[in-house]
């Protein structure tokens, strides 16, 4: 048999070789979905209790979301036993945000909500497998969207939810695929719940080590720091400059490559320091951009206001970006901040279609700041914090590509 015909995929656990059968979802499951009158008829919401009705929203990358659920424990479950989810059952949803998935961990605690329909395999077949197997993009892209039904809102039928087909191996290669995969997410979990806790202490330390509104100082500081914080616009920490935009007409002003010089957009901005952009300029176009040094404060002021950065390589900007080039006070500080003070910044811009701050009244906005010295340890503190998180994220983005590449390469 060629290897086109050869019906396994490109990656396989040592010791299974037999080709992958095909296969049809409503042949090797149940597949249901709730009636609406059901809900409407027999079901009694609460926010307390304990048995969950999971809704579309409790059902995400992969795992129940039960951050907002409610409870249906004083319902008529005589009427709902076609909606009773036990363990092993899989939840997809079909209307919306098609295609997310979860597989229920145990027995007597949920039932199913409306829009979301519940698959529940013969034996012989691990529900972990088909989870990981439909919830990749290639299996989206080749079996789910063209099933999708065009309207307004996108939408699946239980009809064409039985019509996937796929390819499948034996139990034991399910299992050996699925154990693997369910290791990697437990790994990406781990890393994603690091990021939530270290943001989390970050946004208490924002709350201690900086001044809150009505406050001369703030609640903590440093060990030998007791000289009270002064008030001082942005125009006295540093120079302030608005971006501009060197000529698109002219393309010379610009360059393909990244070996141009870095021109900042609010789109660049994800991060709280920026070294590369998605444009560059040429040597002409540096000549006609606004330019500023290394560790300057980049934050934007024209629609979507308040996201800052620090610039670690010189760089040109924008004219939604005003740049804070600090004199005899401390980048990071600034930058740390201003991040805390972002929802008092956005409260400065007009009620219009777009929202704007000018330049002049970015200059006249109003901080309190301590002495370098006490900018500096503060400077010190957040950015270990922020240099934590950042190689989490690192990690989490790195074990994210893996998970994908072994969707594709480990499924047909």
């Amino acid at each position: 048999m060629s290897k086109e015909e050869k019906r396994a995929p490109e990656v396989r656990f040592e010791g299974f070789h037999d080709d992958w059968k095909q296969r049809k979802l409503g042949d090797i499951a149940d597949i249901t979905k709730l009636a609406g009158f059901e809900f409407t008829k027999y079901v009694n919401y609460s926010d307390e209790g304990t048995i969950i009705a999971l809704r579309g929203l409790n059902v995400k990358n992969g795992q129940l979301i039960l951050d907002d659920v409610k409870y249906i424990d004083q319902s008529d479950f005589k009427k709902l036993s076609r909606s009773k989810l036990y363990k092993n059952d899989i939840l997809f949803t079909y209307v919306g945000t098609v295609g997310e998935l979860a597989v229920i961990p145990e027995d007597d605690k949920y039932y199913l909500a409306p829009n979301v329909a519940r698959i529940r395999l013969v034996n012989g077949v691990c529900p972990q497998f088909i989870s990981q197997m439909m919830s990749g993009s290639i299996f989206y892209k080749k079996v789910i969207f063209p099933l999708i039904a065009t309207s307004s809102q996108p939408a699946l039928s239980m009809e064409n939810v039985r019509k996937f087909t796929f390819l499948l191996p034996i139990l034991e290669e399910q299992i050996k695929i699925s154990t693997f995969l369910n290791q990697l997410d437990d790994s990406i979990a781990l890393h994603q719940e690091k990021i939530t806790k270290l943001q989390a202490l970050k946004k208490a330390a924002l709350q201690s080590l900086l001044p809150e509104k009505g406050e001369t100082e703030p609640k903590v500081r440093f060990t030998n720091f007791s000289d009270a914080w002064q008030q001082r616009k942005l125009e006295q920490l540093g120079n302030i400059y608005t971006g501009n935009t060197p000529s698109t007409m002219d393309k010379t002003n610009w360059i393909d490559n990244k070996m141009g010089y870095v021109w900042v957009t609010p789109t660049d901005i994800n991060n709280l320091t920026i070294s590369n952009s998605e444009k560059h300029l040429s040597s002409k176009g540096w000549s006609k951009a606004r330019t500023v040094p290394v560790n300057s404060v980049l934050i934007t002021c024209i629609a979507s206001i308040g996201k800052n950065t620090m610039n670690t390589v010189p760089a040109a900007f924008n004219q939604q970006i005003n740049a804070i080039v600090p004199e005899e006070n401390n980048a990071y500080f600034i930058l740390t901040i201003m991040e805390k003070e972002t929802k008092r910044l956005v409260g400065l811009a007009g009620k219009t279609a777009t929202s704007i701050i000018n330049k002049r009244e970015f200059k006249k906005f109003v901080l309190l700041v301590p002495n370098i010295d006490e900018q500096i340890k503060i400077k010190t503190f957040f950015q270990y914090f922020d240099n934590n998180i950042d190689l989490c994220k690192q990690k989490l983005g790195k074990l994210q590509t893996l998970k994908k590449a072994f969707l594709q390469k480990m499924f047909m």
